[in-house]
């Protein structure tokens, strides 16, 4: 499958073993290549909006010296809105304990920005999915950022761990979106590339 992007040296500028796993899973061969990124946006900017512009903001980081002959960039960002409120990365375990007590017996929504670009041209797009959390007690939360440490993912969760195992009861539209990334919308952009 994907045939059309044989011609491409694919880079997949993302650190996330959760993203590497998921591009390999719909069957892409790629390279992966990060840089540094302010990911300041906008104060102005919708909150639904974050992610894609992110996306693009990391894609446009790169210039053609830096990148393989025949590049094909794929860079994504993942935001959580809650109650008119992002959630990033957590700073510390206090700020992890604060993000989960706010997603707590809420629904949330769970954006993915994605941008996939080469010299010639630029696609960027999203996917919302919104997640259903069960209301945790405190030794449920504590439990989950003592074992599981999520400092490195947006609103202090992996759905794919133990808190998306016992925690989480809905999700509506795409699973992978909420892992960070929207593998069926990105499988039907490459191939249409």
């Amino acid at each position: 499958m994907l045939d059309n992007l044989k011609k491409y040296n694919i880079v997949l500028a993302s650190k996330s073993p959760r993203r590497q796993e998921l591009l390999k899973g719909i069957g892409v061969d790629f390279t992966i290549l990060t840089k540094e990124v302010d990911e300041n946006y906008p104060s102005r900017l919708p909150l639904i909006d974050v992610a894609p512009f992110l996306s693009l903001k990391k894609a446009k980081a790169f210039d053609d010296a830096e990148l393989p002959e025949n590049y094909m960039v794929i860079t994504a960002d993942t935001v959580v809105i809650v109650e008119n409120e992002i959630l990033g990365k957590p700073k510390d375990r206090g700020d992890a304990v604060r993000m989960m007590n706010l997603l707590s017996g809420k629904v949330h929504k769970v954006v993915t920005g994605v941008t996939v670009h080469t010299k010639e041209k630029t696609k960027t797009f999203s996917v919302t999915s919104k997640v259903t959390f069960e209301t945790l007690d405190n030794q449920e939360v504590n439990y989950y950022i003592d074992n599981f440490k999520p400092y490195d993912k947006a609103g202090a969760y992996g759905v794919q761990e133990w808190i998306g195992y016992c925690g989480v009861s809905n999700v509506e539209g795409s699973y992978f979106n909420v892992m960070g990334l929207p593998t069926q919308k990105l499988y039907k952009v490459l191939k249409e590339f």
